[in-house]
């Protein structure tokens, strides 16, 4: 019934409208409108259950999803849901789990953000971070002492990555003068890096004890560590192939076997010796040096100022070398820091590690005196032809 102010009067159940006010909807139509697809509202006294949980619960699962995190936009967007996980995702120990895919930074993607976002990493704890930045400051952006800091700070805390990379400092005298080399500190380096199942540091070791290079010389302690290098490769090789889903048949060394190749006395661990594995994929700080330094020569190339911070190139930049393996990415920090080839002359190692892995995937092959056998070829053709003349 309509009055004449223009009210109407309820039938029954129906709901009393007054003219100027807004029909209250009941519960079952906002559910109607929600399961509708509509939009949603949080009821007026409803409950929340996230904020029933416990911060020490909500820390837990925030932990467990950095540690298994695959990109470093998987902890930003948890940022970005509600006010208190933005609170609870700044917690130490949320950047202290976070795995090392959400610290592999590119080097295309450089930039002061990312650069605090590793330093907030290492200031929780986290020794990945210690490590990457630590490379990073060391070899690129010209901070030996900082760099320095975070790689020690990683070793302390058994990171066996770091561990080897102070001893590689150590070996070249990275960072100072020639004479600053600590042969004896590297080798103990080493040693340790070697007890926590560091492939190139076993490696390393065992060249060192073949050559009596920082340690008492002792070669068949040195093979037993080379083998025992190769067959920690070979695990790692096999644990690759497992993880991907691949069957052993495809690695070279089974297709070698199977077609006899390995005889009685060879054996298809020893890498070092000729034999190939599949290459690992390399460690996230080595991949950023590498394209790091890919692209300041490019950059020079093309007549370009590169960009970002040039506090990693030294004013003699075009007379300091790169590790010739393609996988390491160290570059000198001062003039012949790195050894060469006693044959060629034209590759540069930062360490025997690098040298074993570069000369059984490319460098066998090219190294070869090239210069020598073309300068004895003109002069032995000279030397003929004037005994012609005559």
């Amino acid at each position: 019934m309509r009055t004449r102010s223009g009210s109407r009067y309820s039938n029954g159940s129906e709901v009393v409208a007054l003219v100027g006010q807004k029909r209250k909807r009941s519960a079952s139509a906002v559910a109607g409108e929600c399961a509708c697809g509509g939009r949603r509202k949080r009821l007026t006294g409803g409950l929340d259950y996230l904020d029933a949980l416990p911060d020490d619960l909500v820390l837990s699962i925030l932990t467990k999803l950095a540690a298994s995190s695959s990109a470093p936009s998987d902890l930003l967007s948890v940022h970005l849901t509600c006010k208190r996980l933005n609170e609870l995702g700044g917690h130490d120990m949320v950047f202290a789990k976070a795995s090392p895919a959400s610290l592999a930074v590119k080097a295309a993607a450089w930039s002061e953000p990312a650069q605090r976002f590793l330093k907030r990493c290492a200031d929780a704890g986290n020794l990945e971070a210690c490590y990457i930045l630590g490379m990073i400051r060391f070899y690129c952006l010209g901070s030996r002492s900082g760099g320095a800091a975070l790689l020690a700070r990683a070793a302390v805390g058994g990171h066996a990555a770091a561990l080897y990379s102070l001893a590689v400092i150590q070996f070249n005298g990275s960072g100072g003068a020639k004479s600053d080399r600590d042969l004896r500190a590297g080798a103990a380096l080493c040693a340790r890096a070697a007890a926590l199942g560091h492939v190139d540091a076993l490696r390393e070791l065992g060249h060192c004890l073949q050559d009596g290079y920082g340690v008492r010389r002792d070669p068949a302690e040195g093979r037993r560590l080379l083998v025992a290098a190769n067959a920690r490769e070979l695990t790692l090789a096999l644990s690759a192939a497992a993880a991907s889903r691949h069957a052993v048949a495809a690695l070279p060394f089974a297709a070698a076997a199977a077609a006899g190749g390995v005889g009685g006395g060879g054996c298809p661990l020893l890498s070092d010796f000729g034999w190939s594995l599949p290459e690992a994929e390399p460690h996230a700080a080595n991949q950023f040096m590498v394209d790091w330094w890919a692209s300041r020569c490019a950059a020079q190339a093309g007549g370009k100022k590169p960009g970002g911070d040039s506090s990693g190139v030294d004013g003699d930049g075009a007379e300091l070398r790169l590790c010739s393996h393609m996988r390491c990415g160290r570059r000198e920090t001062r003039r012949h820091e790195f050894r060469r080839c006693s044959v060629c002359g034209a590759a540069n190692y930062c360490s025997r590690a690098c040298q074993a892995l570069d000369w059984k995937r490319a460098h066998k092959a090219q190294c070869v005196p090239m210069d020598r056998w073309l300068l004895a070829a003109v002069g032995g053709g000279g030397g003929e032809a004037q005994q012609q003349q005559q």
